[in-house]
């Protein structure tokens, strides 16, 4: 059986935030799931990936400046019958109303932890995703 392969998008204004995802995720997560990686740093760079390129989850910083991760969430969630399923890296999990209200499909906590991180990722392009 060859594994399934899925695109994230990993967005951030900061580099060192997009790599700590990426490092926090792994190219495979889970058995049968290998990933590859775009990235973005503006809301506009996020949405041309999105309209130009098959992306099976975006992975969003919450803290990221001037458009958060959460705020992109709910545009690309309003804009599109078909956006991928996203998750959202929040600095406080009281956040996770805010990111509730932006219907995200998942949320994780600064610092990442690699085994919640990857295994959320995991679960998310397995029920989420198209096969």
């Amino acid at each position: 059986m060859s594994d399934r392969q899925c695109t994230v998008l990993l967005y951030s204004d900061d580099p060192k935030v997009r790599d700590r995802m990426r490092l926090a995720v792994g190219t495979r997560p889970a058995p049968g799931l290998e990933l590859e990686f775009v990235e973005a740093s503006t809301y506009d760079e996020v949405v041309r990936l999105v309209d130009d390129y098959e992306i099976d989850l975006l992975l969003l910083d919450g803290e990221a400046s001037p458009g958060g991760g959460i705020g992109i969430a709910r545009q690309i969630k309003d804009d599109r019958d078909d956006a991928p399923p996203t998750c959202v890296v929040i600095a406080r999990a009281a956040d996770r109303w805010l990111a509730a209200y932006a219907e995200v499909d998942a949320t994780l906590v600064h610092p990442l932890d690699p085994v919640t991180t990857g295994t959320t990722v995991a679960e998310l392009l397995r029920t989420h995703a198209p096969a």
